[in-house]
């Protein structure tokens, strides 16, 4: 009697949280990406420099395939998705790292020639380093069979990816702070320290989801054995 329901199948929650990536991606790549697809650089979200002629092309070509990054990473971590469709899986995950790589290319232009300052210059470079870096290291694995290291370098990847998100979030935030509570603040520094924020918390998140997706099997270990050694003692003794 007790032990049908020791050994009942734990349910998985829904996974809301992809879906909310989904959702926050889809709103920032359809309010950040149409200013790049006029062609007119007086619509672009950022200050174009305007000495330099492929300054506003760099960030259009960034930002376009970015989105698209943007929005199909968190597909990718659909655990159904990859089960019943891993051909579409694997179609999706080519256009992620093309994508990834586009928009990494432009953004090497487009940051050596921000106006955002050298603080920004140094964020955006080390943003673009590691993301380039870890989707070589997730479409290595892939090719080689470590499922389970390429996903934990998707994670990495994606949680970069994210950061258009995220420093558009803190940008918000600061922006009702400044008008609210910090009026002496000055932009430029707001923006430079929600570059800084939305790359290294992205950083640490992912970190941080990885290290649990890690210890999660232990866990689940630890809670369902004495309860498995019970079920299998009392059906070996016909109880």
């Amino acid at each position: 009697m007790t032990t049908g329901s020791a050994l009942r199948p734990v349910r998985r929650r829904p996974r809301w949280g992809l879906w909310s990536l989904l959702a926050v991606s889809a709103a920032v790549v359809g309010h950040a990406v149409p200013p790049y697809l006029t062609g007119d650089a007086g619509d672009a979200k950022v200050p174009i420099d305007p000495d330099v002629a492929l300054h506003y092309l760099s960030l259009a070509v960034h930002a376009v395939p970015g989105g698209l990054a943007l929005v199909i990473g968190p597909l990718q971590f659909v655990p159904r998705l990859r089960a019943r469709r891993p051909g579409l899986h694997r179609a999706m995950g080519r256009v992620y790292l093309v994508s990834v790589v586009v928009a990494s290319a432009a953004a090497v232009f487009a940051t050596a020639v921000t106006r955002g300052g050298f603080a920004v210059q140094v964020a955006f470079s080390l943003l673009v380093a590691a993301w380039l870096y870890t989707a070589t290291m997730a479409y290595r694995c892939v090719r080689r069979g470590e499922t389970g290291p390429h996903r934990i370098w998707m994670i990495r990847n994606y949680a970069l990816t994210f950061a258009a998100a995220t420093l558009r979030l803190y940008l918000l935030i600061g922006l009702l702070l400044k008008k609210t509570l910090i009026s002496g603040l000055d932009f430029d520094e707001l923006y430079t320290a929600c570059v800084w924020a939305s790359v290294l918390g992205n950083v640490l998140v992912a970190e941080d989801v990885i290290v649990q997706r890690a210890s999660a099997p232990a866990r689940h270990r630890h809670s369902a054995g004495p309860a498995t050694d019970r079920g299998a003692h009392l059906a070996k003794s016909g109880g």
